[in-house]
């Protein structure tokens, strides 16, 4: 039998217990049932730990080195659309009941901005819920995640969206899983000056976003699919990540024998020959998941400044493959941003690379974080890693997800100003 098979041969049967289980619940009646798995229970408990940190941001190595993001001086472009945010934001502000903006409105420092979750288990229950409020609601939702990101970017979020209702209908449990099956907030004041953003998140996809006038911070970010295509019905044809797919099998298809040999960290894709925290039960290979926001992970593979030239640029084209959410202009300033700690980027590999193979990569540096992953099955049932379940993740290291530095900065920068009047 050829390694790679269909999504459809892992639809589990309907007389599988967990899917009448599914199927025969809503969102909070599969929460309560999940929860009460002992693996469930501990992976909560784990988080409840780290959800009580002091935030720090992910480092290489314990020390967060804070310097490394600036804030813009004021008036300086660097591509935020904040005008075009602003306007989407009042306008849903509008079509929402005094509780409803109450539900849905927090103090920019919020702890819960740090509470978003990947998993479908309904356990974090913040902002507003997309399949419980009305549909003129949900349509000024879209307009603000339209405002903030590119047409790319927003294909690509609406996607996620689409096949996590694709996936419920698959495998009958539309109730816990479909296309609005997400939670949004809103943290501070809308404000072409001052700081504030907005989050979504739910199953396989967390957004989190914050501007201080053109300036934009758009991580964590977290996108993925199972499985990653729509083969029939509505939306039939929509694919996602395969271009970042492609990109990596390129370049280390591209690279010569000893380079390969230092980026491949490990050829197993349970990562046997690694040391325990490389692998996660559920998070499997990728480690700047849910609750990892002061994560220390170190730098592995190689610095991509010893790849050959067009390995290089290899690189760079993943990068902007993987930030295409981002609108034009903030997506040159993240790419100026990365490209001044060029010579401290790492590029590392988990897994073989052949045709059907399923694999890991990730592009780390001090301004950014950048992690592929093919999963085993969740809601299908196949126990390896298949190229059909997908994992990606975007975080900005060193203490600026969530825009927590340059925050810091401007509310310091405002103090400064107030002292000397």
């Amino acid at each position: 039998m050829s390694q790679y098979q269909s999504f459809r041969d892992y639809i589990p049967p309907s007389d599988n217990p967990r899917s009448v289980q599914l199927a025969n619940s809503d969102t909070y009646q599969w929460a309560a049932h999940r929860c009460t798995d002992p693996f469930m229970i501990g992976w909560m408990q784990e988080w409840k730990v780290l959800y009580d940190e002091p935030y720090q941001g992910i480092s290489s190595n314990g020390e967060v080195n804070q310097e490394v993001h600036q804030l813009a001086d004021k008036g300086t472009d660097l591509g935020a659309p904040v005008m075009e945010m602003c306007i989407a934001a009042k306008h849903l502000l509008s079509k929402l009941s005094k509780s409803d903006r109450e539900r849905m409105s927090y103090p920019i420092d919020a702890p819960e901005w740090r509470s978003w979750s990947n998993p479908e288990i309904y356990v974090f229950r913040h902002g507003l819920r997309l399949e419980e409020v009305k549909t003129e609601i949900v349509q000024a939702i879209y307009g603000l995640l339209r405002a903030s990101l590119s047409p790319s970017g927003y294909e690509k979020v609406r996607g996620c969206m689409k096949i996590n209702g694709f996936l419920g209908k698959a495998v009958r449990g539309e109730n816990v899983l479909n296309e609005l099956s997400y939670n949004f907030a809103i943290f501070g004041t809308p404000s072409i000056k001052g700081p504030w953003g907005w989050q979504l998140y739910g199953h396989h996809l967390c957004l989190n976003c914050m501007v201080i006038g053109k300036q934009m911070v758009f991580t964590p970010i977290f996108m993925g699919a199972e499985p990653n295509i729509i083969d029939e019905g509505p939306g039939k044809g929509t694919e996602l990540f395969v271009q970042q797919e492609k990109a990596g099998l390129r370049l280390i298809f591209s690279m010569d024998e000893a380079t390969r040999a230092v980026v491949q960290v490990s050829a197993d894709i349970y990562c046997a020959n690694l040391p325990t925290w490389r692998y996660h039960r559920a998070d499997q290979r990728h480690l700047g998941g849910a609750f990892q926001d002061n994560r220390i992970i170190p730098y592995e593979g190689c610095l991509v400044s010893h790849f050959q030239a067009w390995e290089q640029q290899q690189v760079r084209n993943i990068l902007e493959l993987s930030l295409d959410y981002l609108p034009e202009g903030a997506l040159q300033a993240r790419m100026s941003e990365i490209d001044e700690y060029w010579n401290e980027t790492y590029f590392s590999w988990i897994g073989q690379f052949g045709e059907h193979d399923a694999f890991y990569y990730s592009i780390h540096s001090p301004v950014i974080l950048f992690e592929f992953d093919h999963h085993s099955g969740v809601f299908l049932s196949n126990k390896e890693p298949r190229k059909f379940h997908i994992h990606t993740l975007v975080r900005t290291p060193n203490g600026n997800d969530y825009g927590k530095e340059l925050i810091r900065q401007y509310e310091g920068r405002n103090n400064d100003c107030e002292d000397r009047a």
